[in-house]
């Protein structure tokens, strides 16, 4: 079909969308610093210390559930980087959802995305906090939380390029950290080390089997690796601006491959071929430090808070960056109270004082209402990722057919068919949730909240007489 002309004025497309919405955003992020939060936002405490739940309920199995998990966000990555490279936004996924479905939908993913990103903000303070109120007893942890929120909070309103520096370092030191450990544990599998014997095939094979809990432990792992990949999604947020945002989606989008490989199935790999899974400290202290012990490294503990300590103040820095440019983009297309997105030297501080004062709100509610309100919180964040990751595939499902072919840097791998494929997994996984009795209780609170999101989107949309989504041009059929 001929292109076709942009919808006339209205209150909601008075509002700018996409690449407009961020036009008084500043082009701060260089592509090194894109580079490294690619890089470094696989690494997170989820990969530290969750997949010790997930060892010890699947036991060798483990990697083929991180293998299999990883194959689904190999396929969202590179959907949303496709649409990211066509359309570069700080809004990413809730302008995609926005442009293929309608306003209600953009509303629906941008608002549960921003709420997952704060309710994060208050967990990952307080498990910095945990730590260091551990190296200096007797100090209150949510002092800690509210020094290393006052930080964060200066690094954000500041220029983005501060936040860019923070998070370039942050990555470099976690990906040394875990390049590091994957060395030394391929060294103990060969039997390189000094009085370390190579294991052989016997933890995988011995004591149980690879399967040794049968399929109900494996899916258990499986739902775990799941939700370990969280984060890799702020890259296209962050690409906005970077220099060059085009090339550095496309870029970081097309090494999401090995990244992955390498980091999460290539850790589980050498964990399980050096551990015993069913040794307790996988899951009560956390994998890596149980395969430092076991290979007798001297003050493994230590290392292995120090190494946590940093990737929860970098998952901190980008929560906190995350959500106030999800929070500004959102306001910019007339979803969301103007005051947010004030522009102040290219930084939107309201936004971004909201969001960090919404996370620590949730810090004080862990300590006010801790057996109700917070475990509330935590539950209707429990499967919000996956709300996402749906929303991205319908998205790129439409908005294939209406991209100009010269925009497709980046392509979904066999479109239509992958794409299909990747629903019917994320399908799937809401299906095993609700087998779980652990899980059914998030998946039922996520619904809740997005159904009350989608609620709001609608009526919102109807009030403002729009039928397509505000202020965005239309594309290509």
């Amino acid at each position: 079909m001929d292109r076709t002309s942009a919808p006339p004025p209205t209150a909601d497309s008075a509002a700018p969308t996409g690449a407009s919405a961020d036009s008084a955003l500043t082009h701060g992020l260089k592509q090194r610093h894109l580079s490294m939060i690619a890089l470094g936002g696989v690494i997170g405490a989820g990969l530290f210390v969750g997949s010790g739940a997930g060892i010890a309920a699947a036991g060798p199995s483990i990697v083929v559930a991180y293998a299999i998990s990883g194959l689904l966000v190999m396929m969202v990555m590179r959907m949303l980087g496709e649409m990211s490279a066509a359309n570069p936004a700080s809004g990413s996924f809730s302008v995609h959802a926005e442009r293929a479905i309608g306003p209600w939908a953009g509303f629906t993913a941008g608002w549960s995305f921003w709420f997952l990103l704060c309710v994060a903000v208050g967990l990952e303070g307080i498990g910095a906090a945990q730590i260091v109120s551990g190296w200096l007893p007797g100090t209150p942890e949510w002092a800690w939380v509210a020094l290393f929120m006052v930080i964060f909070l200066g690094t954000n309103l500041a220029a983005v390029k501060n936040f860019g520096e923070f998070e370039f370092w942050f990555a470099a030191l976690k990906v040394i950290a875990i390049t590091l450990f994957l060395v030394l544990g391929l060294l103990a599998i060969l039997g390189v080390l000094p009085d370390t014997d190579a294991p052989g095939l016997t933890n995988l094979t011995g004591d149980g089997g690879f399967l040794p809990k049968g399929m109900d432990g494996f899916i258990i792992g499986l739902l775990a690796s799941v939700f370990a990949y969280g984060g890799l999604e702020t890259v296209t947020i962050a690409a906005a601006e970077s220099e060059n945002p085009v090339q550095g989606v496309a870029k970081a989008v097309r090494t999401a491959m090995w990244r992955i490989a390498v980091f999460y199935i290539g850790s589980m790999a050498v964990i399980v071929t050096l551990v015993p899974w069913d040794n307790p400290k996988v899951a009560e202290v956390g994998p890596f430090y149980a395969m430092l012990d076991h290979l007798g490294i001297g003050g493994a503990a230590q290392i292995m808070n120090v190494v946590i300590l940093i990737a929860l103040l970098s998952a901190m820095n980008a929560n906190i960056y995350g959500a106030s440019r999800m929070a500004r983009s959102l306001v910019a297309r007339g979803q969301g109270p103007a005051v947010l997105g004030r522009i102040s030297s290219g930084v939107p501080r309201n936004a971004v004082l909201f969001s960090s004062v919404f996370g620590f709100l949730c810090v004080l509610l862990s300590y006010w209402r801790p057996d109700d309100v917070f475990p509330w919180l935590l539950n209707m964040i429990g499967a919000v990722i996956l709300v996402v990751w749906i929303f991205i595939a319908v998205s790129q499902l439409i908005l294939r057919r209406r991209t100009e072919p010269e925009k497709l840097v980046v392509r979904m791998w066999l479109f239509p068919v992958l794409t299909i494929v990747a629903l019917v997994g994320m399908v799937g996984i809401f299906l095993l949730m609700l087998r779980q009795p652990d899980t059914r209780d998030q998946l039922l609170a996520t619904g809740a909240l997005t159904a009350v999101l989608i609620g709001i989107g609608v009526v919102r949309q109807r009030r403002r007489g729009n039928d397509g989504a505000a202020g965005i041009p239309a594309q290509r059929k």
